[in-house]
């Protein structure tokens, strides 16, 4: 065996001995950062929000009360800053020029409203999975919620996403470990416009006892936000006996009926599949839809297109609200109480009503080309439904927050 030279064994030794230094150092390094971090974190000052404002509000009727012009504090955020607004909220991208609409504030009659401050929301949601549930302006108030939130967020600290097979989409602020998530389901059970986009459909057709294929992506929240109201207007709904793919039998009731039957099934649910010590739910009122100017002064014809004032008539109230559907949710949600389960409603549907200012019109995404009749009356077109962003929804997340943030959550 050949022995190595008194140099080579000197070259090797050293070699050893700087390989042992580095692993040394680097093991030292490595501990002296997580001491680094560990004191980082201890010594972080702990964010303490003053929630005395929010419990002052408690006994208080936040949706009694007016519209006040304010263009100091309103808009919270702007169109062109919030890249999640689709075309059909997109007002200003489609042609909207004026902006007197987003200058709105609601006031209480016995109390202020604290100021909207996303930070301190993003703090006190930390950690939690809030759902909204519902229909297409359900979705325009998730769309909002997210918009007053995100601005605060730094880019690549934020993600949107739709949930592929799933009629679910989801918006997450990393720092927070918040999820701000909306799940399509206009009737809240199965039904043929379960789909969230090809859901175009003259008639209304649903499963009655059929809600676990859409509740399952439910579960986990902590704050559940439901509506259902537009897709009820249709004077019946077709109750299926069977499947989709393998019935074509059907009872027909009258909408009513078929909202007070989906309603004890959705109710049935929550009480048997919600932790309520953990989950806090609400359920949206419906909204006004501004579809006949003659109610508030103008011709048969008009509505809500070229409307740039609210409506300043007390107590106004629109023909296209059903008040017997209202009655009909607080009768429900007033059941689920007596069995120990706390669903609270916003009953935004009076601050709603004096809006005919704050919806899209034509100023929105047309998915299909417009015919020559529709062109030459634009009334004919005009969408009186959905609402402007920023705009009208904003404030139903200020009441919303309102209702969560004042139960220390």
């Amino acid at each position: 065996m050949r022995k190595k030279k008194p140099l080579q064994m000197v070259e090797s030794s050293v070699k050893i001995m700087l390989l042992i230094t580095g692993a040394l150092v680097t093991i030292a390094l490595y501990y002296v950062n997580i001491n680094n971090n560990e004191e980082e974190k201890a010594s972080r000052p702990l964010v303490i929000y003053d929630t005395s404002v929010y419990d002052s509000l408690e006994g208080c009727d936040l949706f009694s009360g007016k519209w006040v012009h304010d263009n100091d504090s309103y808009p919270l955020y702007k169109d062109s800053d919030c890249p999640y607004i689709r075309g059909d909220y997109a007002c200003g991208q489609y042609g909207r020029m004026d902006s007197k609409y987003q200058q709105w504030r609601w006031q209480p009659s016995a109390c202020n409203l604290p100021r909207f401050d996303a930070k301190e929301a993003l703090e006190r949601l930390r950690g939690k999975r809030v759902i909204f549930i519902g229909d297409s302006v359900n979705r325009n108030q998730w769309v909002s919620m997210v918009c007053m939130l995100q601005a605060v967020i730094p880019l690549g600290r934020k993600k949107m996403q739709k949930i592929h097979g799933v009629s679910l989409f989801t918006f997450k602020a990393f720092d927070y470990n918040v999820s701000i998530d909306f799940y399509w389901s206009p009737l809240l059970v199965e039904s043929n416009g379960d789909h969230p986009s090809k859901h175009r459909t003259n008639e209304r057709i649903v499963r009655i006892n059929s809600i676990e294929k859409h509740a399952t992506h439910w579960i986990n929240a902590d704050i559940l936000v439901f509506n259902s109201y537009l897709w009820w207007r249709m004077p019946t709904v077709k109750i299926l006996n069977g499947s989709f793919e393998d019935s074509t039998q059907y009872d027909i009731v009258d909408n009513h009926n078929g909202y007070k039957m989906v309603l004890k099934t959705w109710s049935n649910w929550l009480y048997s599949h919600i932790n309520h010590t953990r989950t806090r739910s609400y359920f949206m009122s419906m909204t006004a839809t501004h579809h006949k100017g003659v109610e508030w002064g103008m011709q048969d014809d008009q509505n809500c297109l070229n409307e740039t004032e609210p409506i300043m008539k007390d107590e106004f109230w629109e023909s296209g609200s059903d008040l017997k559907m209202l009655m009909i949710l607080e009768s429900s949600l007033n059941k689920l109480k007596t069995r120990g389960v706390n669903v609270q409603m916003m009953n935004i549907t009076q601050l709603t009503q004096y809006r005919k200012d704050a919806h899209p019109s034509i100023h929105r995404l047309h998915y299909s080309p417009l015919t020559k009749e529709q062109l030459s009356n634009p009334s004919s077109y005009s969408d009186c439904t959905h609402w402007c962003l920023p705009g009208v929804p904003d404030v139903w997340n200020e009441l919303l927050l309102a209702h969560i943030l004042r139960k220390h959550i």
